[in-house]
């Protein structure tokens, strides 16, 4: 079985444990013979003194008697933090596990890269601004807001420029959409690559994105009748420019400074990137610094030479930019085995670049036999969608697969019908259903059936 998923030492991930600090112990003692606990406090002092130096909790570890009803664990009994400690917020130390991965061999430098979203443990349809994934052609560009200026020219009115200042005063909108990756389970289409869902399926995140309407915008300058294109030029050293229809962009394109209440990060396109929802992730321009707008497309290097769909007779599809409807499960996954028999959940992530998501199906036996998953509320558009389910493992091997139906009536495809259209040369999107196999141990693998 591939291990790729595993931590680098290749164990099991170690989940840090907070032991109390000298100071915490100290607090601890100093509270405790002022309210008389006197030698109960001097015990849990030295049990806390002989933990200090344990090695860190791991995956699966049982827990510690002591800590467990009707004992008072440790951490009740000494002073914590205070609200000065952590004038930022960072997760559990228990959850150092949840991290971005890369595939070290997936990418050719450090420049051009990409690493996942650990989707199997997150909850809910929210991706945290610290795990969206990042694809980067020329790494992080670094931009001074006061330096930032966004121009738009070409076939308009009034040409103009933008302070990001400007832009903080027109009229803003929030709404949740995901970005996908076009080349998103790119690795799958000739056979099963790569065992975990974060690196099958990780290509991918939802945030609350708030910015400005590319609309309003426009409206500042002026398009002229024959102004039918845009070509959205990012401000990295790899000069990502691509193409847009003006439909598009007068649709519900947003120019976007802040995720999930706060300004965008570095890697996500700070200060400014566009928003195109339910389009590849490769058209959203990061760190923006202008827009023409012209009567015909530009045909640059990334739609062109790349992010276009190459088939089997050698010619290739171009301008794929919708995201088609696309459901994976993410637990049972290679990275979240199956513990205990009888009743288990299956959760998963459903989205379709079209609208809602309509219907999630899922099956145990490798898609002869379907049931219709619940579907977590909210479920909005171009948004990932929550769905779950149960289902009873006796020790037997289980082949499981989700299949989603969008509002518009499209079905997620086989890899088999998915190749029988496209062939096996391409590495954009892939919607297919996805196979995971349970195995007699428990453990789940990336298998292709057929």
């Amino acid at each position: 079985m591939d291990r790729s998923n595993e931590a680098p030492d290749g164990g099991a991930r170690a989940r840090t444990g907070a032991q109390p600090s000298s100071t915490g112990r100290r607090a601890f003692l100093k509270t405790g013979l002022k309210t008389g606990l006197g030698v109960a406090g001097a015990a849990v002092a030295g049990g806390m003194a002989g933990r200090a130096g344990a090695t860190p909790m791991t995956a699966g570890a049982e827990a510690d008697p002591a800590t467990l009803p009707p004992n008072v664990p440790w951490w009740n009994q000494y002073l914590g933090d205070g609200v000065a400690a952590h004038p930022y917020g960072s997760p559990s130390p228990y959850e150092a596990h949840v991290v971005r991965r890369n595939v070290e061999w997936l990418t050719a430098t450090t420049e051009s890269s990409v690493n996942f979203t650990p989707i199997q443990d997150l909850y809910g349809f929210v991706t945290p601004n610290g795990l969206c994934f990042e694809r980067h052609h020329g790494g992080t560009a670094e931009v001074n807001p006061v330096d930032f200026r966004l121009m738009i020219n070409g076939l308009v009115d009034t040409p103009k420029v933008f302070t990001i200042e400007d832009i903080l005063r027109f009229p803003s909108v929030s709404r949740f959409h995901f970005l996908e990756c076009a080349a998103n389970t790119g690795m799958e289409w000739r056979g099963a690559q790569l065992n975990g869902v974060q690196y099958t399926h990780g290509m991918i995140h939802c945030v609350q994105y708030t910015g400005v309407p590319l609309r309003v915008i426009l409206d500042q300058v002026g398009v002229k009748p024959n102004g039918t294109w845009l070509m959205a030029e990012g401000g990295d050293s790899a000069g990502m420019h691509r193409s847009v229809p003006i439909e598009k962009a007068l649709d519900d394109a947003i120019l976007a400074y802040a995720m999930n209440g706060e300004m965008l990060r570095p890697e996500n396109g700070y200060p400014l990137r566009l928003v195109l929802p339910g389009w590849e992730g490769n058209m959203w321009v990061k760190w923006i610094r202008r827009i023409e707008v012209g009567d015909k497309p530009w045909h640059t290097r990334e739609e062109t030479s790349k992010y276009t769909d190459l088939l089997e007779n050698g010619k290739a599809r171009f301008f794929t930019w919708e995201m088609d409807a696309k459901s994976v499960i993410t637990g049972p996954c290679p990275e979240k085995p199956v513990l205990h028999k009888g009743i288990n959940q299956i959760k998963g992530l459903a989205w379709s670049g079209r609208g809602r998501i309509k219907e999630v199906h899922v099956s145990t036996d490798g898609g002869r036999n379907w049931m219709q998953a619940r579907l977590a509320d909210p479920v909005l558009p171009k948004c990932l969608t929550c769905f779950n389910a149960e289902f009873e493992w006796n020790g037997e091997e289980v082949l499981l697969q989700s299949r989603t139906v969008d509002e518009t009536g499209y079905v997620q495809p086989t890899m088999q019908a998915l190749q029988e259209v496209r062939g096996v040369n391409s590495i954009y999107h892939n919607n297919s259903i996805q196979t995971w196999l349970v195995n007699k141990t428990g453990e789940v693998e990336n298998v292709r059936l057929g």
